[in-house]
């Protein structure tokens, strides 16, 4: 299982190396949304730093949407699922493979949103590492759940409008969970504290990642 991930992942990225869309489309489709909330909320950075945590984790959930649907538009053309599904390879591996390809593409929208959300929103970051396990967390999250109603959604028609319907409502409890551990490390609101959140956070990802890991191949199968 663990060799099918490593060569799921490194196709997938690769495949994203050389056509660059996530770093050509998604990454500026997400900070455009931080610039435009930015232009809504007007010059007092108050309120934009006050929101920031809500708008960036907004900004991810829609990157995610389009992280997912670009992974699963690889395989449509010429029979690639089919060659995939038959290549014989373990399915658990294909779903890891699949989410951490995804994973590590949203962490380096994350890193720059992070940014984003600092220069445009004057945001100070209290606590790095409650920051970075909330992230980590959050990414693992919505990449499993994201290649799990991919998968449901890829030999549909209108697969590119049904995933996020299916995809986004199952996604809430992150943008929840996200945006409090966010406002924690953020020193936003008296007295907030992170830890609950990120556990719930870590609580979704372990779910996703194992009901995965369990149905992946059947859904495989029925798409």
């Amino acid at each position: 299982m663990w060799r099918d991930t490593v060569l799921v992942a490194g196709k997938d990225l690769r495949i994203e190396l050389r056509s660059r869309v996530v770093l050509h489309q998604v990454v500026p489709v997400a900070v455009l949304v931080l610039v435009l909330f930015a232009f809504a909320l007007g010059p007092d950075r108050a309120p934009m730093a006050h929101a920031a945590p809500g708008l960036f984790w907004v900004a991810v959930l829609f990157a995610s949407v389009l992280a997912v649907q670009r992974s699963f538009a690889l395989e449509a053309p010429e029979g690639a699922r089919d060659g995939l599904r038959l290549s014989g390879l373990d399915p658990a591996g294909v779903f890891l493979g699949k989410t951490a390809a995804v994973a590590l593409q949203m962490v380096i929208l994350e890193v720059v949103l992070t940014a984003g959300i600092v220069v445009l929103y004057g945001s100070h970051i209290r606590s790095y590492g409650s920051i970075v396990v909330a992230g980590l967390a959050g990414t693992a999250g919505l990449a499993a759940a994201g290649t799990l109603y991919g998968a449901l959604a890829a030999g549909l028609r209108v697969r590119e409008t049904l995933l996020p319907f299916l995809f986004l409502p199952v996604a809430a409890p992150v943008l929840l969970a996200g945006t409090r551990a966010w406002q924690a490390a953020l020193g936003i609101g008296a007295g907030s504290a992170g830890d609950p959140w990120v556990r719930l956070l870590l609580v979704f990802a372990a779910v996703y990642l194992a009901l995965g890991v369990v149905i992946f191949g059947p859904l495989q199968e029925a798409s």
